[in-house]
């Protein structure tokens, strides 16, 4: 399997079977590939391991079962989610949401998923945080926005940027990361799926409206960055694709690859 197959079947995997017990091994299993594979896979794409990323989905459906369905009980959610005792499930939950479960029901978010740590002004390190999104969440974005646009990011001649030095392959990631946050909305999410493939999952089913943030990106193609006084040229292929009809990981990798690959021909 390549790369982004191996993720596709991996996270296919965890989400079909997050209600049971899920061994890395079993998840590496599945995709053909081993243990470690899976793991460096996990942590170059998502900066998590594999089971981090099963504890916080686990976390995140719990917190949504908290908040929407009050009648249900703290120890059937931990049960539900592979807990055998409360205080086991509220230790997980704690380390994911800073607070116990009972004080999550109770303090009736007005978000499902608080934004923390916020910068309190306006600048480069507000505007690379202020939409942040952990991998986690992912799932249930794609089903509450599956009639908006995507906005697809891949940087052109990757391999001679990184024939400089690996250094300077990750800045130029890092400022295809600033220029797309920056030409987003406020409530559009920026996220990575390949290496240096990234996705802004914009808030509106307006093509218009996507095809404006690619123009911004477009129009900046070419501009330099900085690595040891020497000045590098960073331009990005850019795609606009909707993919309503896409409801699994599967589908939905499938199809934003696809349409990266259909940007650079």
């Amino acid at each position: 399997m390549q790369n982004i197959e191996i993720l596709m079947a991996a996270l296919e995997y965890i989400e079909v079977h997050l209600r049971e017990e899920i061994k890395t091994e079993d998840v590496a299993a599945i995709c053909f590939c081993s243990k470690s594979t899976l793991e460096k896979l996990f942590r170059s794409v998502y900066d998590i391991s594999v089971h981090e990323y099963i504890v916080r989905r686990r976390m995140m459906l719990a917190a949504k079962k908290l908040s929407q369905q009050p009648k249900i009980s703290i120890l059937d959610i931990a049960l539900e989610y592979g807990y055998s005792t409360h205080e086991s499930f509220a230790r997980a939950f704690e380390q994911i949401w800073n607070c116990k479960p009972s004080e999550f029901r109770m303090a009736k978010f007005t978000e499902l998923f608080p934004r923390l740590n916020v910068p309190p002004k306006k600048g480069d390190n507000y505007i690379m945080m202020r939409r942040h999104v952990d991998i986690s969440e992912l799932y249930d974005l794609f089903q509450e926005r599956k009639d908006c646009f995507f906005v697809l990011c891949d940087i052109k001649h990757m391999i001679s940027i990184n024939e400089i030095s690996k250094k300077a392959g990750d800045l130029a990631i890092l400022e295809q990361m600033r220029r797309m946050t920056a030409a987003s909305g406020e409530e559009d999410i920026v996220f990575r799926i390949g290496g240096d493939e990234f996705c802004i999952l914009t808030d509106s089913s307006d093509k218009v409206y996507a095809e404006q943030i690619a123009d911004k990106i477009r129009c900046i193609n070419n501009q330099t960055f900085t690595y040891e006084n020497q000045e590098i040229p960073l331009a990005l292929h850019v795609a606009v694709v909707s993919l309503k009809e896409c409801y699994r990981y599967e589908e939905v990798f499938a199809g934003l690859h696809n349409a990266i690959k259909e940007s650079k021909e």
